[in-house]
This record gives C-alpha cells, sequence and structure tokens, in this order.
C-alpha cells in the first residue's frame, strides 16, 4: 500500500471524493466535516455540524447527514448550507447522491431510508422494512435499484424503476410535506407500493450489517458486518444468492467495496487493518494494519486508482500498487512493461510491438507490478526488479529479431534483491539491502563478486562506465565496482529516480520534493525545490532538464532557473524530448506525446550562454511574451531586451529609463504625460547631458524656474528674455526679478522692486549702478530725506550680472557622444 496522504484529527466516521478535482471530504465524529486537498495536503474549508457526505457528480454541490437528523446540502463554492431536508426521526448514518437523477438517498436509525428530489427539495419516497438501525443505502452506479444494510442482519435491494417512471412522466412526488409523511408512517409505504418495492431480502449475516454496495459492472453485492465477515451475493431477474464468505478480520467489519478496475474487494475493520481480497477466488491477497487506529469507513476514487479509510485519528488516501510502468530507454528505443508484457516502442515511427511475456501471478496470489527496468542493448537483456517477495529481480532474454508477437520468456533467472543495473556488457550488479552488499552477476545469474559498500545503502542506479550510484538516507555517492573506491558524494534527500543527459555529462537525481542537478563528478550545480511531488524528469539535447510534477511539466536550467512549461490533467512519465514533441508514458501504459513550446528555456539558456544571436531570432520569430519574462530579464540585467516584450507605457517607461534608451523613454513620457513621469525623465535626461531633451520635460511641466536657470547656465539670452516676458504676462514677480538678474536688466529690476513695495532695495539698486535720476524719483516717493541715507557704494564699484558666455552654440548643447556600432537589441 502506497499512502500518498495522511491527516490528523478525532475519528473519521466518513470519507467521499470529489470526482474531478483533487478533494476529499472527511466527516468527523465531532460533527464537523472538513474539505482536504489531498494533493496539496491542504485543508481548504470545514464545514460543520455534521458527519455522512457525498459529492454531486458534476455540479459544485455536497450532501451531509448528521445527528440533529437533518440532510443538508452545501455548496462548496459558496461555502455555505442551500437547504435542509427534514424528515428523519433519528441519526442520519449515509447520504449519497444519484449518478443521473435529481435525488438524494439517506439512511437512518429511524428504520427508513429515504429517497429526495434535491432540486424541488422535497421527499419523494420512504423505503420501510427493516426493523433496526439502517447504516448504509446507496444507488446502483447504472440500474434502478438500491441496496440497503441494517443492523436486523439483513441487506435489502429495492427496486425504484417505478419512482423513475414516475419522475420521467412529471408526476407529483409521494409527499410533498414530510411532516404528512411521518404521519402516514405505513400507510404512506402502502401508497407508494408502486414506487419503491423489495427486490430481494439477503440473509446469511449472524450480527448486524454495516455496509452494502453493489459492483461497478456485475451483478453483485458486497456486504460486512459485527459476524467479521465479507459476503459475496449474486443477483439475477429472479433471485439472490450468497456467493461465498471472506473470514480473516477478527473484529466489526465497517465497510467493504469492490476495486473498481481490478478482481479485488477492499475491507477495513475495528481490528485495525484494511484487507485485500481476491474477489474470484476469495482468498486473502495482503493485510495492511496500523498499530493504534481502528478503521471506521473505506471509499474508492470515481476514475483513479485511489482510496481513502478514515480511522480513529484521521484519514489516508493510498493505491494499492505503483502506476508507474517500468521504463528504460536506448537511443530511438523505449522499453517498458504493460499487461505482462515488454514491449518495444520506435520513437521514429511510432511503432509498438510486444516482446516477451513476463512471469505473472499464481491463482490466488498477488505479484505487484515491476518497479524499474535496466536494458542491456548489446546482450538483449532486460532486468525487471520488483518489491515481490521482499525484493526481487528477473532477467529476460529478448528476442532478436521482432516478429511481432510475444515471445515465451521459457526459463526466467530470478533471484533476490533490491535493485538489479547492469554494470557492463555481460555483468550486473544486485543490491542485497538486508546483508549491505553489491553482488556482481554474470549473464548465467551466477554471483562472480562481492563488494562491501562505504556506507549503509538504500539503493542503486546506473552511471558512466563501471561506475554505481548509491543513494542513502542523506547522500548518493559514486562508487566504482572495479576499484571498490568512492569517487564523489553529494547531499541529497532520498533519491527515488536518477535521469543522466545523454552524453553522461550531468545527473539529475529525483527526490520526492527536490531535484539536485550535478555534473559526473557529483559536484552541484543547482537544487530545484516543488511543494508537489515529483514525478520524472528528462534531459533535452540542448542541456535543460524538464520534469513533471502531479499536474505540471516544468524545466531546469543548469544554473537554477527554474519555469512552467504546460499543465496537465494527469500524472505523466517523460520518456524523451525531440524538439517540441515530449514522449511519456501515462498510468495506463500507452505512450503520448505532448505538444510543448520550448521557446521560453531556449530563450534564457541562449542569454545564459550569452548566444545573443539567437535571443534575436527567439524575439523576432516567436510570440514569448508575459509579465514573468519580464521580470526575469530585468532581475537579470537585461532590460534593454525586455523593453521587446513590453506594451505597457509605464513599464517601457522605466525599462527605457533602466537601459539608458532616452529616446524611448522620451517617447513614452509623452504617451503617459504626468507630472512625475517627466521630472523622473528631466533628471535622468540631465545626468547624461541630453539639454534639448531636460528643456522639454521643464516646458511640459510648466516648470518656470528650472527653465531660467538652464537657460542662464547655457548662456541661452534669448530664451531668458522670452521666460522674462511670460513672467510678465503671469504676474510673477518673483519669476521676473530672477530672469532680470540673469540677463542683467537692471531697468526691469529697478521696475519689479518698485512695483513690490522694496523701495529701499530698489533705490539701493539704482544708487549702486549710477542711475541717480531714477534713484532721486524712489527717494522722493519713499518720502525720506536724503541725509538720512547712508552706506550707500558708489557707482564705480558697481558690476552688472550677466549670464555666462556659453562653450558652444545654444543648438549644440547635448553633450557629446562617443559614437558606437549600433547594439544587437538596439531597433
Amino acid at each position: 500500500m502506497l499512502t500518498k496522504f495522511e491527516t490528523k484529527s478525532s475519528r473519521v466516521k466518513g470519507v467521499a471524493f470529489h470526482p474531478k478535482r483533487p478533494w476529499i471530504l472527511a466527516s468527523l465524529h465531532n460533527g464537523s466535516v472538513q474539505l482536504w486537498d489531498y494533493r496539496m495536503g491542504t485543508l481548504l474549508e470545514r464545514f460543520e455540524e455534521h458527519e455522512g457526505i457525498s459529492f454531486h457528480p458534476s455540479q459544485e454541490l455536497f450532501v451531509s447527514g448528521g445527528d440533529d437528523y437533518k440532510v443538508k446540502v452545501w455548496n462548496y463554492r459558496t461555502r455555505r448550507c442551500i437547504f435542509t431536508l427534514q424528515g428523519h426521526l433519528d441519526y442520519v448514518r449515509t447520504v449519497f447522491f444519484h449518478p443521473e437523477q435529481p435525488w438524494i438517498i439517506s439512511a437512518s436509525d429511524d428504520q427508513t431510508i429515504r429517497i429526495w428530489n434535491w432540486q424541488s427539495r422535497q421527499c419523494i419516497a420512504v423505503l420501510t422494512g427493516h426493523n433496526h438501525y439502517v447504516m448504509c443505502a446507496q444507488f446502483h452506479p447504472t440500474d434502478d435499484l438500491v441496496v440497503s444494510a441494517c443492523l436486523d442482519q439483513t441487506v435489502r435491494v429495492w427496486d425504484i424503476s417505478g419512482l423513475r417512471r414516475k419522475s420521467a412522466a412529471g408526476a407529483q412526488p409521494m409527499m410533498a410535506d414530510p411532516l404528512t409523511a411521518q404521519r402516514m408512517g405505513a400507510q404512506g409505504d402502502f401508497f407508494n407500493v408502486t414506487d419503491v418495492v423489495v427486490k430481494f431480502v439477503l440473509e446469511g449475516h449472524t450480527r448486524g450489517v454495516n455496509w452494502a454496495t453493489f459492483h461497478p459492472t456485475m451483478p453483485l453485492v458486497l456486504s460486512c458486518g459485527d459476524d467479521r465477515q465479507v459476503k459475496i451475493w449474486r443477483m439475477n431477474d429472479s433471485r439472490a444468492w450468497e456467493v461465498d464468505t471472506c473470514r480473516g478480520h477478527y473484529n466489526n467489519v465497517n465497510s467493504a467495496i469492490f476495486h473498481p478496475k481490478r478482481d479485488f474487494i477492499l475491507s477495513n475493520s475495528e481490528d485495525k487493518t484494511i484487507r485485500i481480497w481476491d474477489t474470484t477466488r476469495r482468498t486473502l491477497l495482503q493485510t495492511f494494519r496500523r498499530e493504534q487506529d481502528r478503521f471506521w469507513c473505506l471509499s474508492a476514487h470515481p476514475e483513479l486508482n485511489l482510496f481513502a479509510a478514515g480511522h480513529d485519528n484521521g484519514l489516508i488516501v493510498f493505491k494499492l500498487e505503483r502506476e508507474r510502468p517500468a521504463t528504460a530507454i536506448h537511443q530511438n528505443t523505449l522499453l517498458y512493461v504493460k499487461d505482462s508484457q515488454i514491449r518495444l516502442h520506435n520513437f521514429a515511427d511510432s511503432s509498438d510491438q510486444p516482446t516477451v511475456a513476463i512471469r505473472t501471478a499464481p491463482a490466488g496470489q498477488y505479484l505487484p507490478p515491476p518497479r524499474a527496468m535496466s536494458f542491456n542493448p548489446s546482450e538483449k537483456a532486460v532486468l525487471l526488479t520488483s518489491d515481490a517477495e521482499g525484493g526481487s529481480y528477473e532477467l529476460y532474454q529478448l528476442p532478436r529479431q521482432l516478429s511481432g508477437h510475444v515471445a515465451d520468456a521459457g526459463q526466467t533467472r530470478r533471484g533476490a534483491g533490491a535493485c538489479a543495473i547492469w554494470t557492463g556488457r555481460n555483468r550486473f550488479a544486485v543490491l542485497d539491502k538486508s546483508a549491505q552488499q553489491i553482488l556482481i552477476k554474470d549473464l548465467s545469474n551466477q554471483t562472480t563478486k562481492t563488494i562491501q559498500p562505504p556506507v549503509v545503502v538504500e539503493s542503486i542506479f546506473a552511471a558512466p562506465g563501471s561506475q554505481l550510484l548509491l543513494a542513502t538516507a542523506t547522500s548518493v555517492v559514486l562508487f566504482d565496482v572495479q576499484t571498490r573506491q568512492t569517487i564523489a558524494e553529494i547531499s541529497a534527500a532520498p533519491v527515488k529516480y536518477v535521469a543522466w543527459s545523454s552524453d553522461m555529462s550531468t545527473v539529475a537525481l529525483l527526490c520526492k520534493h527536490t531535484i539536485t542537478l550535478a555534473n559526473k563528478q557529483l559536484e552541484q550545480l543547482c537544487q530545484v525545490h516543488e511543494t508537489i511531488r515529483i514525478k520524472s524528469a528528462v534531459w533535452d539535447d540542448s542541456g535543460v532538464l524538464l520534469y513533471t510534477t502531479l499536474n505540471h511539466v516544468k524545466f531546469a536550467l543548469p544554473q537554477g532557473d527554474t519555469g512552467i512549461i504546460r499543465t496537465i490533467d494527469n500524472p505523466v512519465y517523460l520518456a524523451r524530448i525531440s524538439g517540441g514533441d515530449l514522449h511519456c508514458l501515462d498510468r495506463e501504459g500507452a505512450v503520448q506525446v505532448l505538444k510543448i513550446d520550448p521557446t521560453e528555456y531556449r530563450f534564457k539558456l541562449a542569454l545564459q550562454h550569452r548566444n545573443y544571436e539567437e535571443v534575436v531570432a527567439i524575439i523576432r520569430n516567436s510570440n514569448l511574451v508575459g509579465q514573468s519574462i519580464i521580470a526575469y530579464l530585468q532581475k537579470n540585467g537585461y532590460p534593454e531586451i525586455a523593453l521587446h516584450f513590453v506594451r505597457d507605457d509605464t513599464a517601457r517607461f522605466e525599462l527605457a529609463l533602466e537601459c539608458g534608451n532616452m529616446d524611448i523613454a522620451l517617447e513614452t513620457a509623452k504617451a503617459i504625460d504626468k507630472p512625475a513621469y517627466w521630472d523622473k525623465f528631466s533628471q535622468e535626461a540631465l545626468r547624461r547631458g541630453h539639454v534639448q531633451m531636460v528643456e522639454l520635460a521643464y516646458q511640459r511641466v510648466k516648470a518656470y524656474d528650472k527653465l531660467s536657470f538652464l537657460y542662464s547656465i547655457t548662456g541661452n539670452s534669448d530664451k531668458l528674455a522670452k521666460m522674462q516676458k511670460i513672467a510678465v504676462m503671469r504676474d510673477d514677480a518673483q519669476s521676473r526679478l530672477q530672469n532680470s538678474l540673469y540677463l542683467g536688466d537692471i531697468e526691469d529690476r529697478i521696475r519689479v522692486l518698485r512695483e513690490s513695495g522694496q523701495l529701499s532695495l530698489a533705490y539701493l539698486t539704482a544708487k549702486t549702478h549710477g542711475l541717480e535720476e531714477e534713484a532721486e524719483s524712489i527717494r522722493a516717493m519713499a518720502e525720506i530725506d536724503e541725509s538720512d541715507i547712508v552706506g550707500v557704494p558708489g557707482a564705480d564699484k558697481a558690476a552688472l550680472l550677466y549670464p555666462a558666455t556659453p562653450i558652444k552654440a545654444a543648438l549644440e548643447l547635448d553633450w557629446p557622444q562617443l559614437h558606437v556600432s549600433k547594439g544587437i537589441f538596439d531597433g
């Protein structure tokens, strides 16, 4: 059993998978319902009050029933209860949606089963006849049948075809008022006799029955109860009978289900075990035990190979066996195991044919599928490793000529070992995990050498030449088999898979949530962390690693950059990448070709290798856009390249300033036309010596004082005179005084001071510059006696302020620029 997800909570009494999303509902003994994302391992929502639960197969609904005698229908998107169905008189044990009709079935301790129309919100049938608590009631997946389990030691099969006909004819439901139904009791059942009738009563359990369910395709019923037995019943149109009983539990069996795809039965019990039975031979195949927790419920995913079981301290989501096919790749050929055969798939022509049949399980026994494959091309030999018998391997010889027919494997050579890997043309290495030895064997399966590894080895993987990768709990060791020397070591979490590049120069060590990239000397290049499980990886010819998680295909560059290539609905296992075609295997063992766009990772790789010609070619010939690529270019110091991808004016403005492209900055500033952007542009333009651009920016925001100063320091007297006229028009005394100072215009300075009421300053200015008549008129206006004025400097010491003489003509004020050849990313 492979545990995929586990929670810790109070006792879980009910579990239900969402048919499409990676969600599971868990109803707790304390009355609350939890909604979990089992793929991410996060709690999404908590709903209070109820226990029994079931998702609607297509709509955003789930139904719950609880100890308050009510059935509630919830919308999980709005996270609230839509309505409540009332009518039961005791605890509601289970609730289920009909797969097609707008019906809900509920089983209760009031000894009845009720069918509700959740659209009209009315009870349309009450099934009476049981004389104890009804523990479970379910619809048949395709037929008009209902099965119920009760503590009166019986299982009943009900025919609801009359109810379907009545519903199809548009007739009114039997009882519009649930309270009326309660008062009518048996009479209601009498009047409803044509709608729902008991078809079979299955008797054989010696104590109360806890669960009953239909087989998804065959006319079988499965039941289990407090007599510690799991019973299989067969039925036809006229009768039903007991087929066999599975015995082995030593406490109450609380639930049992048919495996949706295999001939298995799963049951769980208060004896703290989940047991797997063979449906055809009714023999026990496997037992999974927890030391402390009794099991209470069991559910199968409607589409995926997943199961969930609730126990005293939470729930577990698990699968019975690995779904990943064992694979090996040699040049243009993929070898993989499917349907107990080793098959060959040719990537070039997509041909696929079986070669050799592998060993299957004897009758009544279970043989886990192969876990790993190692191929020897020179001898056309295959090693298959599985977890059978505590770890074993099998050596198969492929036929030299492929005929399309499945060849008999003949006398298969087998042995015990956790891993088996080819290390040469005629020898392979086997890890004996219990004895901590590596056995070197020849083609006849004879041990030729025994090696004591220098570390405690968990598994071994292939490496170049006569070397092996030894995976420990905390590291990976590169070990030479011939010299028995440790060559290198790298720290890593427990490694599950290893992917070498085609030239064996780089390796990816795949752990549960991390990938470590290293060269062939095991020197770490980078490490990638994922929150979702990593499933597989393959190297591109350009040196980029492509890998899959449960729901994404991603890439990783040797320098550590990662990104998403595409999303996937179900996990796939990568085999090869060829251009935009990604060859992979799904969990059914079918070879698929996914179309991907390698532009993004090739673009980033070209940047890191400074292959700018390829960068330009990608920019011109692809539609590579998006905020992530822009942020990546900015972060890595390529703002001039990012300009090619940006259409937003604000982002283009910032990038243009960053890379010094003032023409684009000016263009985007004009488009935005906001003071803050003009101010930022003027500062950068002034720093770079683009005086004419600075002038334009000041003019746009009407920064008159800055313009006057700019014309002053550049000696532009003509434009200073214009600024003076503008100041007069604006009636700005401060600006007029400033401009008259810059221009050396004494008369205008005196005029501004007089008009501003600064007569003392006006008199002093006129007197200092020898304008006696002007000074006398100002003194008379101020009504000051001339004898009272002292300390005025003479005109002989006066010096006029004049603007500086420009070194260059006003039309050539921009700083001289160094002429360089046009950059590869310019224009």
